[in-house]
């Protein structure tokens, strides 16, 4: 991992490979360790920019009140630090979010860009009681209950016995009490950005798994446009990087060749 400064805090985040730069964007009390998977085979072709999320693996915290909007400009931060003017981005749940955030803002900066097992809806307002209620359970018990129950929902019940679940939640354990808190009450709080796919002319990909409890198909596939490519993995639940790396590489391999004519 390298480290930089970027608005007198520390990101951390990992840099392989050369040619055009891809970025990959990880999901809530993840790390860039949940692209671990899938790096070896894009960085043969790719520049692959990962960072640790502020809050997340070795990364610092934004404070309370941090809104999805500024964990987007950290991206900006990043990539302008390293020089690098345009950016095709992949972002997984949380790391969705942030990826349209940056879209509606910062669209010049893009290639194009990927929803994988995200949504460009806001929070069910059952959903926001549900973040707010782990906040209050990192509060009172800390990190480790907070993973412990939310990691194996995130796989598909038919992997739910895998080793790699194992690994999900170590990665997990890793994550701030702090970071964890700030992140929740900003994916609380954020908007609906459905006009962002809307309007957008930049080809996008978006990903979802068959057996995802987290954030069903539907809520992903919410834009249907030319530019706009949907792609259904089968027998996977929210971490395809995970339960089927070979399907959601070659999918990231397809629409990237759309974009770089490189295979």
């Amino acid at each position: 991992m390298k480290t930089l400064e970027i608005e007198n805090s520390t990101l951390a985040y990992l840099d392989e490979g050369k040619g055009e730069a891809i970025i990959f964007l990880h999901g809530f009390c993840g790390s860039s360790r949940y692209w671990e998977n899938v790096v070896p085979a894009l960085s043969k072709n790719y520049r692959v920019i990962i960072p640790d999320l502020p809050g997340h693996g070795q990364s610092d915290s934004f404070n309370e009140g941090c809104t999805i909007g500024d964990f987007a400009e950290k991206i900006k931060g990043l990539i302008d630090q390293l020089n690098v003017q345009k950016v095709t981005m992949f972002g997984h749940s949380l790391g969705g979010y942030i990826t349209l955030a940056f879209a509606e803002k910062y669209s010049d900066r893009l290639n194009g860009f990927s929803l994988v097992h995200s949504t460009a809806f806001p929070d069910s307002e059952e959903a926001k009681k549900g973040r707010m209620a782990n906040v209050e359970k990192v509060n009172m018990e800390g990190i480790q209950p907070l993973i412990d129950g939310l990691v194996p929902k995130l796989f598909s019940p038919d992997n739910a016995k895998e080793k790699y679940v194992e690994t999900a939640k170590e990665i997990g354990y890793s994550t701030s009490p702090q970071g964890a808190k700030s992140t929740l009450l900003a994916m609380k709080d954020r908007g609906d950005r459905n006009n962002v796919l809307e309007s957008t002319e930049l080809p996008v990909l978006l990903i979802a798994g068959e057996r995802d409890q987290i954030i069903p198909a539907e809520k992903t596939f919410s834009v249907r446009k030319s530019n706009i490519r949907q792609s259904l993995l089968k027998d996977v639940g929210h971490m395809s990087m995970y339960e089927k790396p070979e399907d959601l590489i070659s999918d990231m391999k397809l629409f990237l060749a759309t974009i770089h004519d490189c295979c």
